[in-house]
């Protein structure tokens, strides 16, 4: 049997129910997704189809989609939930703004894309950003094998859960991140945030710039490496750790185990422990 030819739908708008549902082996392009008839899942069940210069302004767009691709492309306010349980996807040059975006869904990646969308990426595994400016809250909770390269990512509540991730070259501007995480490493990145990693197992950072209160708090497995602390205070608390931090640290409260190593620091904190604590602070030259 031969192969099926490719279809090309172009310069149309459409806003029926399951517009496109069920659409193989297509491309898409210079499409409107949007109109008074309000429909949704205009692209469920689709595969193997190819998405350019389309606006989408339509609830749940790309669900259930196995191969496809979007570069060039817009996903608006009203695109609530536009991807769950899609995958083997590529989106590039695009905007997603719908709230909820890519829920259970497996092999994304997205690239040179802006995305605003509170409770990005929930339950998914093996999502890649690579040069992505994302707002979002509780992004990536409970998410496997999740990988992040030169991203700048503004929000709170971030990769809670998580197990399995890798984020390099980043700038991540967030609180209460790493919560109850596992298996993290984060290279070369800039960290701002309150209440970094608590409950978190196995998190490693390396040449990365922190800030925040209290971080690093009832960890386990926890490896800083020529990492710098701005502005944290009460670090460590009930961690097993260890760290080679360049700079000062402003204070350290009961760490449980391992070493912590530093230029400077401004208080080592003992006391009021609920556990044993026999982790060390060590001061470079003395």
């Amino acid at each position: 049997m031969g192969v099926e030819a490719r279809k090309r739908i172009e310069n149309a708008c459409f806003d029926q129910e399951r517009a496109l549902y069920h659409a193989q082996h297509a491309d898409v392009v210079n499409c409107v997704f949007a109109g008074p008839a309000d429909g949704e899942s205009v692209l469920k069940e689709a595969s193997d189809i190819h998405i350019s210069n389309c606006r989408f302004s339509l609830r749940y767009p790309l669900w259930h989609m196995d191969g496809f691709e979007m570069t060039a492309s817009s996903m608006d306010e009203a695109t609530r939930a536009p991807i769950w349980y899609a995958r083997n996807g590529l989106i590039s040059d695009s905007t997603i703004h719908g709230v909820k975006a890519v829920r259970e869904c497996d092999h994304i990646t997205i690239r040179n894309s802006r995305v605003s969308s509170q409770e990005f990426g929930w339950k998914s595994s093996g999502i890649a950003l690579e040069n992505v400016q994302i707002e979002s809250e509780y992004i990536f909770l409970d998410g496997r094998e999740i990988q992040l390269k030169d991203v700048k990512m503004k929000g709170k509540y971030s990769f809670q859960y998580i197990d399995g991730l890798v984020i390099e070259d980043s700038v991540l501007d967030t609180k209460d991140a790493f919560w109850h995480s596992k298996n993290v490493v984060v290279k070369n990145s800039v960290i701002k945030g309150e209440y970094l990693a608590w409950f978190s197992e196995n998190v490693t950072l390396i040449n990365c710039k922190i800030s925040g209160t209290q971080p690093f708090c009832y960890c386990k497995g926890l490896q800083l490496i020529d990492c710098t602390m701005e502005g944290c205070d009460l670090a460590f608390e009930y961690s097993e750790v260890k760290a080679t931090i360049q700079g000062k640290i402003d204070s350290v409260k009961n760490p449980k185990f391992g070493t912590i190593t530093c230029d400077e620091v401004g208080e080592i904190i003992m006391e009021d422990s609920v556990m044993p604590c026999e982790g060390r602070v060590v001061i470079r030259g003395k």
